[in-house]
């Protein structure tokens, strides 16, 4: 095999790879996370933790605008249960939970 079908093939291989994630990422079956730069924007909601409680409930620790809030989730539905008094943007250590 001479060194320019190698060559080719290494390309058609890669277009059909970039072809392929693109149709995925359409379809919404595949994400790319890029990591943030040195001047790339703080995320303001995060998935903290989950704790699952049976195949159909579980809690859901979320981190939104730096305050922690505990979301209980069921087949009915997403239920707030607490939220915190920390501000964890700013670093102070302030009042604790607040039940909701």
């Amino acid at each position: 095999m001479h060194w320019t079908e190698q060559v080719l093939m290494t390309f058609a291989v890669l277009g059909l790879l970039c072809a392929a994630i693109w149709i995925l990422r359409r379809k919404g079956y595949a994400r790319i996370h890029m990591s943030a730069g040195r001047g790339g924007r703080k995320r303001s909601l995060e998935a903290v933790e989950r704790l699952p409680l049976t195949p159909q409930h579980s809690l859901h620790l979320v981190r939104v605008a730096g305050r922690l809030i505990l979301v209980g989730v069921s087949p009915a539905g997403c239920n707030l249960l607490q939220t915190t008094g920390l501000d964890l943007s700013d670093g102070s250590n302030r009042a604790g939970g607040e039940p909701v």
